[in-house]
């Protein structure tokens, strides 16, 4: 055992599955190891790092901004979080941001302004669908269409319900009188990479308009570039408005911030959805802060300007079309969306304690390469938006050495 194992042994939570690698510095697609071994990290930081580990720019931003103003509070205004807002606000629609700090509290900031909304009338369920995932706290596992983030923690949050994902007819039953909202990923990222249909999303917004529900997009993961749109659901049907959008992972390189966007349009008497959130009713105390703005604002910046968008939609088709070309027994199915990339194990993969994802990715590290599992038996590929067809090669190679070594076992 490592040194640094030891010490995460005595003095941090075990909450986390860690695999046993220490990572020490990384730069662009790179990371090495506390030994300087290199890995080619396909994980980004589970879909984080859009820009890849240590970009100099987004460095320079945050540096700047840090010697300038790091914190006020939200009691104060400050230039950055306002030029972030209206970014993307001009990339999603009209309407206005909320600043926190992670994906589960973007989540928990759509649950409140639906439960929000649907207090004029009485009414708060949310609709949301099996093999979701919105993040871990109480609300977002209550929320999550996954049966194993919810072990042991109950009572729940009530007033959820779980539908078949993709099932228009189950959605329409299940519409009622104390339907607030649905909560939908356009494109399942913990769930095993799956997107929805266009007859889905679009079957959702009319049921939600004639019913007068809200439509809340879960773009975490999927949102911000990665599927080759600013825009996640965008790579599936663009004339689609939802009604609320939520934001991380991706907005800031690795810098913590979250983020979501409420529509302008009036919904009810009320006036508009995005100013019901009134003064008092949510908070954040780092939200939005001017280092991390800075670097959200940097973030788009060099996406728009090395036109990162064509390079996720063009180099998601090239490493989709590479990992089909190994006609591997072990792989089932590959789903993609731009770099959003999941490998389904077949059933024929060797039978062990671990399950296949698991297996495979933790063979892969000692390759050379960091992938991520979503749930027993999908893989999943999520680049920086900036990788390199070397580079897509360089892990093609690795991951088929790692099946490689299954072969022999089946």
């Amino acid at each position: 055992m490592s040194l640094l194992a030891e010490a995460y042994d005595r003095f941090i939570i075990p909450s986390y599955g860690r695999f046993d690698l220490d990572i020490d510095r990384g730069s662009g697609c790179h990371v090495w190891d506390t030994s300087d071994q290199q890995y080619l990290d396909f994980g980004a930081g589970i879909a984080v790092c859009s820009l890849g580990h240590a970009h100099p720019e987004v460095t320079a931003a945050v540096c700047d901004q840090a010697a300038k103003l790091v914190h006020t509070s939200n009691l104060y205004r400050t230039r950055p979080q306002a030029d972030l807002a209206k970014r993307l606000v001009d990339l999603t629609g009209p309407g206005k941001i909320f600043f926190c700090n992670s994906g589960a509290e973007a989540n928990e900031g759509l649950i409140k302004l639906a439960r929000r909304f649907g207090s004029a009338t009485g009414r708060s369920e949310i609709l949301t669908f099996s093999g979701s995932f919105h993040g871990r706290t109480m609300a977002c596992i209550s929320a999550t269409g996954q049966e194993k983030v919810k072990k042991d923690f109950g009572p729940l949050l009530t007033g959820f319900r779980h539908l078949p994902f993709g099932d228009l007819d189950a959605v329409r039953a299940a519409l009622g009188a104390d339907t607030a909202a649905i909560l939908v990923e356009p494109i399942q990222g913990e769930g095993g990479i799956h997107p929805a249909s266009e007859v889905f999303l679009s079957g959702l917004r009319t049921l939600c308009n004639e019913s007068g529900t809200l439509l809340l997009f879960d773009e975490v993961q999927c949102g911000l570039g990665r599927t080759g749109h600013w825009c996640g659901w965008h790579a599936i049907l663009k004339d689609v408005e939802p009604d609320g959008v939520s934001w991380a992972k991706g907005i800031a390189n690795g810098f913590p911030l979250g983020a979501f966007w409420a529509t302008s349009k009036s919904i009810d008497h009320r006036g508009p959805l995005c100013d019901l959130l009134g003064a008092g009713s949510h908070g954040t105390t780092y939200g939005g802060n001017p280092v991390a703005s800075a670097a959200g604002l940097k973030v788009l910046d060099i996406i728009e300007r090395d036109e990162l968008l064509q390079n996720a939609h063009l180099l998601g088709e090239y490493l989709t079309a590479a990992l089909r070309d190994l006609a591997s027994p072990f792989i089932q199915e590959i789903r993609a969306i731009g770099l959003m990339i999941g490998v389904q194990l077949s059933p024929v993969f060797p039978q062990s304690s671990a399950p296949p994802a698991l297996q495979v990715v933790t063979r892969a590290m000692s390759e050379g390469l960091l992938l991520v599992p979503a749930g027993e038996s999908v893989v999943r590929f999520l680049p920086p938006l900036n990788v390199t067809r070397m580079e897509i090669d360089h892990a093609v190679a690795k991951f088929s050495a790692a099946l490689r070594n299954f072969e022999s076992k089946n």
